[in-house]
This record gives C-alpha cells, structure tokens and sequence, in this order.
C-alpha cells in the first residue's frame, strides 16, 4: 500500500537519487520472474535504507528476508571497507535469484546470504549489530526483535518493514497478522531501551535507536 499519489510518489523519486543500473535491472527482473514482486522494497524505500546505511557506516548488518536482494544491496551500499551484510531467508528460489545479483555487484564479497530459519541461525552468529532490517514473516517480528537487541550497540538502528499493514492498523477488528503488527508496534514504543519513530514510507517502516 503506498500513503501517497502515485503521481506524488513519482515526484520523491524523481528529487531523490538515482537507483543505480543494477538495482534498476534486479526491480524489473523480480517483477517480470518472481511471485509477489510488491514484496521488492523499490527506489524511494531503497534510497533510504542506502542513506541510513550511509550515515551508520556499519561494520555489521543484518537483513532478515532477503527476498530478492535489492534491499540488501542498498544497504550493502554503506557498509565500511572492513563491513559485511548477513541476509538470512529460508527460500531457495529467491535465493537463488539473490544471489545472481549480488555476484554482478561491487559487493558481492561483502554480503552473505544463510539460507534458513532466522529464529535458529540469529542466535548463531557472534556479532555486535550496528544496523539491522527486518522484513520478514510478521508474526515474528518480536522474536527477532528479542533476539537481536541485547547484540545491537549502543546507538545501533532497526529498521523493520511493512508497520501498517496496509493501512489495517486503523481497523477497530484487527485479524491476526495485523494485531500481531499492532503489538509489536506498541512494544517498541513502550521499550525505555530504544527511541523510535515509525515513517509512512511504503507500507510503513518503524525506525529504531538503541540508547
């Protein structure tokens, strides 16, 4: 769901930067090969994961959902010389597809994509996060959320997608993917550990600060 005019939308895009001509190829090939393309994160949404990951100049990201890839890539954009993006899905299709693209960008020996369950492989790996995005399945957006925080340093930031679930937060009868959302929404506006704002960009994106 998009909170704006197409035509408005189209005018962001056109005052933001460009994508580049891999991004602009990886965007066309998911929506003319894969499934649920409106899954893709897309330019304006991308330009600001690559601006946030820029401003943090992580040393470690994490990406759970993959789907396929372009937003790891924007976010690989602003990791340091040193820096690598680990990008966890459990789909071997898209994965696959990911992979294609990593392998032609300037990035490729800076992210690593594990194929599997995020809640078994998080606990796994032995790194202080400085960035992570979640966009992964809904209903266990607060487990990743528990599992990640104590290893989030301070001033670290989560971005995690799709917060107002096409608009159905509003609804007075939520179903259950949206009051999931709805609760895991007002866990992070009640946790005294972190600052928070959640942003109308796409279909919504909560951003979050560890104090």
């Amino acid at each position: 769901m998009e909170f704006i005019s197409k035509d408005l939308l189209n005018y962001c895009e056109n005052f933001s930067d460009s994508e580049s001509d891999l991004l602009q190829e990886l965007n066309r090939q998911t929506h003319i090969k894969i499934n649920q393309p409106r899954m893709l994160s897309g330019h304006l949404q991308g330009r600001f994961l690559s601006f946030i990951s820029k401003l943090t100049s992580p040393t470690y990201a994490l990406e759970i959902g993959t789907y396929t890839g372009y937003s790891a890539l924007c976010i690989a954009e602003g990791l340091k010389k040193e820096g690598k993006l680990i990008t966890i899905d459990p789909n071997e299709e898209t994965n696959l597809f990911a992979k294609q693209y990593f392998n032609k960008s300037n990035y490729k020996n800076k992210i690593e994509l594990l194929e599997g369950n995020a809640q078994t492989i998080i606990p796994t790996l032995n790194h202080t996060w400085d960035l992570v995005f979640i966009d992964a399945d809904k209903k266990n957006y607060s487990v990743y959320y528990d599992l990640i925080i104590d290893n989030l340093k301070t001033g670290g930031i989560i971005i995690a997608d799709n917060v107002l679930w096409n608009g159905k937060v509003l609804d007075e009868q939520k179903d259950n993917d949206t009051e999931l959302i709805h609760r895991f929404n007002h866990k992070i506006n009640s946790d005294t550990r972190v600052k928070n704002v959640l942003l109308p960009i796409r279909d919504g994106l909560m951003l979050i600060q560890k104090c």
